[in-house]
């Protein structure tokens, strides 16, 4: 009686605790669900790397009122439909419209958003309140969308033109720049640009769209779809839903709209900006010898706002590119265009300059007022530019002939002195040049180009691109953004002049002739340094390769073939980028500079020494042999006093070899007198007066050089 007594109740526990335990386990279920991989205000991730958005938080929010678990897999939108296709995932939220055509292939929840499209004007404009303001003004798109529908069913009813973008960016960069006075695109897209601090109002309601689902295998996860239903209803009643939402979404009445910036925390106590060294308008020198221009303003302004501090590395924009890349330089801004290709390797800004080509000719010029009126003529541009593709793509179309060039000095000078009629550039790059006193004329319209970015490597510092961002967005708003491009960018109308006339080469000298010396000065102590490390280097490896160990010969023919076959400014920027990365730590330009000369001169050197001393007679190493002298002794007393005689007018010639190969050495940054040249004409476009100053003050030296080696081996004789 007792054993029956004490089973029935070990079966009255079991079942009991079956009955507590089979609903956890219930709870405890995890669903796969697919969702994309960015589609703000959708999903995305945030600073933290995490995924966030009105699908992510809803989802979560219904997972815990229902009393079950996810794991989200952002796969992008075609994976997740694949995933849930092929019973990988349990479902998938993506900001899915719900269509008849999907309804084939899933099941749907009831709808979560009411998606729609609508009309965006830059805030504070008060003129364009409804469609019938639109009336002569340019709307603008994304190509293939709901809004790009709608805009071409109307454009004759309101009667406004259409222009249609690729991407956001540019659309949103279009009204910034007042390319176009208003926009359409998905609401919550645009809610969500206003969270974010676009400088934009929304006008008017939104036009009735699609709605979105969370979707399910058709005839599968029928529990989920459901509990996703319930948990949603539960959502919507307690207003969890709203602010789930209104997190995300912004209104033309809420109070996120007002253009507040955003504070980001820096990362670090420095930030390292790489950038041109010539880009006027947007990098240059300017009289005092200090960087300025639109990039330069526009960064140190938003550093000032968001309280970061620069460091600014000028050393050109391959440079710049090589330096982020290398982890030299934290990001750089330098007219860089945002493209697909450079987004593999750099993540950029909001883009902070719309650009674009524009033909210029004479000011006199009263010929050309068309592309037509090119006929015949010769237009040039610089070599791998958005100018010079335009040009090849239209010149069968206008019969025109087209000379590239690799400068803009050269460009502009061309069409100063006639050898061509017409020019194609960058439109800011033509109007800074009209600002300085080019006596250029536009007469054409400008084509629309890229956008410029501020561009950091790709997957490193986000809070540098994202304080920027804020930044450039409070700029627009409260105009700081106009001024500082209409400081550098004229029309043609007026002229800005520099306090010091730099037309004539005594106006150049009397306010470059510290910056002139100064890369003088940097010229020949680059030459000088490399050059005495080179002869105590050529000269070990000349001796090596006579000496009678064929080892050393072997190993100095080395030396010799290796460094002679590289390129200078192959080997400058393996030095200056490559080895820098390497080993760790940035080599200074100036050291990598005098690195690069040194290898390459001690190469010539040693075959310099080596064949001075084949050129003393054997029989002077045979004689002094017979007499019981050693090789050390003979080489000392008897052949090296005779070589050094042969060899000195080669020192001297490639003391000067040196001396202008100082000119490559630019290419990492050095700042020596070319490249000193080069920022004065970006400057003022004197380019005849300033390398006729340079080519002066080259020729001084060399012929002093010339003078003294000549004063040198009379002694030696």
């Amino acid at each position: 009686m007792k054993r029956k007594l004490i089973l029935c109740l070990s079966f009255l526990a079991g079942f009991l605790t079956l009955a507590v335990t089979k609903p956890a386990a219930a709870a405890e279920q995890t669903y796969k669900i697919g969702t994309d991989i960015t589609f703000a205000p959708f999903e995305f991730q945030n600073e933290q790397n995490e995924y966030v958005g009105i699908d992510i938080d809803l989802l979560k929010a219904i997972a815990k009122d229902q009393n079950f678990k996810i794991e989200l897999k952002p796969l992008g939108f075609d994976s997740s439909i694949q995933g849930v296709q092929s019973n990988q995932l349990d479902a998938m939220i993506a900001g899915m419209s719900i269509t008849d055509e999907r309804k084939k292939s899933f099941d749907f929840s009831d709808p979560y958003y009411d998606s729609g499209i609508q009309m965006a004007v830059a805030k504070g404009n008060s003129k364009i309140k409804n469609y019938d303001d639109l009336k002569g003004k340019t709307v603008g798109a994304k190509v293939g969308t709901e809004s790009a529908t709608f805009l071409e069913e109307n454009k004759d009813k309101y009667d406004f033109d259409v222009k249609l973008y690729d991407a956001a960016d540019a659309l949103y960069g279009s009204l910034n720049n007042n390319t176009v006075q208003a926009i359409f695109d998905d609401e919550p897209v645009l809610g969500y640009a206003v969270t974010q601090g676009q400088p934009l109002q929304l006008v008017g309601e939104k036009e009735k769209g699609n709605s979105y689902g969370f979707a399910v295998k058709k005839g599968k996860n029928a529990e989920l779809l459901a509990k996703f239903n319930a948990g949603l209803k539960d959502l919507k009643a307690n207003g969890e839903y709203d602010k789930i939402v209104a997190n995300y979404v912004a209104k033309s009445d809420d109070e996120t709209a007002t253009g507040t910036m955003k504070k980001i925390e820096p990362k670090k106590s420095e930030y390292v900006i790489a950038s041109d060294t010539a880009f006027a308008p947007f990098e240059f020198q300017n009289t005092d010898n200090k960087y300025e221009g639109i990039d330069v303003d526009l960064l140190n302004k938003a550093a000032e706002m968001q309280g970061f501090k620069l460091k600014w590395n000028h050393i050109g924009f391959a440079g710049a590119v090589q330096a982020v890349q290398g982890n030299q330089a934290d990001a750089m801004i330098a007219g860089m265009t945002i493209t697909d290709e450079r987004k593999q390797s750099f993540d950029f800004s909001d883009p902070y300059f719309e650009s674009g080509i524009q033909l210029a000719i004479k000011k006199d010029n009263d010929e050309i007022k068309t592309y037509a009126d090119l006929k015949g003529k010769k237009v040039g541009a610089k070599i791998g530019t958005e100018s010079a593709d335009f040009l090849q793509k239209n010149k069968a179309k206008y019969g025109y002939t087209i000379k590239q060039y690799d400068t803009a000095d050269g460009l502009y000078d061309s069409v100063r002195g006639g050898q061509i009629d017409a020019i194609m550039d960058d439109y800011p790059v033509i109007g800074y040049a009209i600002s300085q006193g080019q006596e250029l004329a536009t007469p054409i319209k400008r084509e629309s180009g890229g956008s410029y970015g501020f561009a950091v490597k790709k997957g490193q510092a986000p809070e540098l691109l994202e304080m920027f961002n804020e930044a450039l967005t409070e700029m627009k708003r409260t105009g700081e953004y106009d001024k500082i491009l209409d400081k550098y960018i004229a029309d043609g109308n007026e002229q800005k002049k520099s306090s010091v006339d730099e037309s004539t080469i005594g106006g150049l000298l009397k306010n470059n002739w510290k910056v002139l010396l100064e890369g003088l000065w940097k010229t020949i102590s680059l030459a000088l340094i490399s050059f005495v490390l080179a002869l105590v280097i050529g000269v070990i490896f000349g001796l090596f390769s006579v000496a009678p160990i064929r080892g050393l010969r072997i190993f100095a023919s080395i030396y010799v073939d290796i460094i002679r076959g590289i390129p200078m400014m192959v080997l400058a920027f393996f030095i200056f980028f490559g080895l820098s990365d390497a080993i760790g730590f940035t080599i200074p330009d100036y050291t990598a500079g005098v690195i690069t000369l040194t290898l390459n001169a001690s190469a010539y050197i040693a075959e310099i020494v080596r064949g001075g001393i084949n050129a003393v007679p054997v029989g002077q190493m045979e004689a002094s042999r017979s007499l019981g002298l050693g090789y050390t002794h003979t080489m000392r007393k008897i052949i090296l006093p005779q070589a050094i005689k042969i060899m000195i007018p080669s020192f001297v010639n490639q003391f000067v070899i040196s001396l202008k190969d100082t000119t490559i050495i630019s290419v990492i940054g050095v700042v020596e007198l070319l490249q000193t040249g080069k920022i004065i004409v970006a400057r003022n476009m004197q380019s005849t007066y300033v390398y006729l100053i340079i080519g002066v003050m080259y020729l001084i030296v060399i012929t002093a050089l010339t003078r003294l080696a000549k004063v040198l081996e009379k002694k030696v004789k």
